[in-house]
């Protein structure tokens, strides 16, 4: 019997993106030939995100894809619950809808999983040799700033709380209580999952194709102080 990896993507007014990272997403060749379902959340885009999702469908009906539409906007961590609820794969990894991460790297993020080491695996952005797009230099403080935060709070070691690349058992991620609807997943999810007894959390290091704000790049300065509070919250308060 196969494994199934599941790659959820949230997507909201992405479509001059999407169909071009399904492609991507599909093309993938996963380690020891796992099987693979794409389950895009359309977080009740205004565009043709749709549109593009249901042209991909047409041109690759071998795919097995999912489209979920949220009624009213609800945010990216809501898109993910509702892709995590939705997804039936033995492993779940998070793809944002853009084209900021390769997923030719999902393969790096499966190997310590797949080799019985990890049940949970970040893609670090600041690890590696990899390709990087250079960019923003306050954001990248920002990012290695809540990072470290977050590392004090749960005593953990990451170099990248903020990626998006996550990659989890579907056990451990299904069993975690999340509640944040915009950009807070990430430090919620971390300080959840860091209470798991046992729990062994890997980095490794991805290649990063960044975009810029006038390119479509969502979360801004309010985002940060919002996971300052969520990182505050989710390992003090018990929320």
């Amino acid at each position: 019997m196969h494994l199934k990896l599941s790659v959820i993507v949230p997507a909201y007014n992405e479509a001059a993106y999407i169909y071009n990272i399904l492609l991507r997403i599909h093309e993938v060749k996963l380690l020891h030939n796992m099987q693979q379902e794409i389950v895009v959340v359309d977080d009740h885009s205004t565009d043709d995100t749709g549109l593009q999702v249901q042209l991909f469908r047409e041109h690759y009906p071998a795919a097995q894809l999912r489209y979920i539409r949220h009624d009213v906007n609800r945010g990216k961590g809501a898109a993910l619950r509702t892709g995590i609820h939705a997804a039936s794969g033995d492993f779940i990894v998070i793809q944002d809808a853009d084209l900021e991460y390769d997923p030719e790297e999902f393969n790096l993020l499966l190997a310590p999983a797949l080799a019985g080491k990890a049940d949970v695996v970040y893609g670090s952005r600041f690890r590696g040799h990899q390709p990087h797009r250079i960019l923003f230099f306050w954001h990248t403080i920002g990012n290695k700033f809540l990072t470290f935060v977050s590392n004090m709070c749960t005593n953990l070691n990451l170099t990248d709380m903020e990626t998006c690349y996550k990659l989890f058992r579907s056990n451990v991620i299904k069993g975690v209580q999340l509640k944040e609807n915009r950009f807070g997943f990430e430090p919620e999810v971390t300080a959840k999952i860091s209470r798991i007894p046992g729990i062994r959390i890997y980095e490794v290091g991805i290649s990063y194709y960044g975009r810029t704000y006038r390119e479509g790049k969502k979360i801004n300065y309010k985002d940060g102080f919002r996971a300052i509070y969520c990182i505050l919250k989710y390992n003090f308060l018990n929320g």
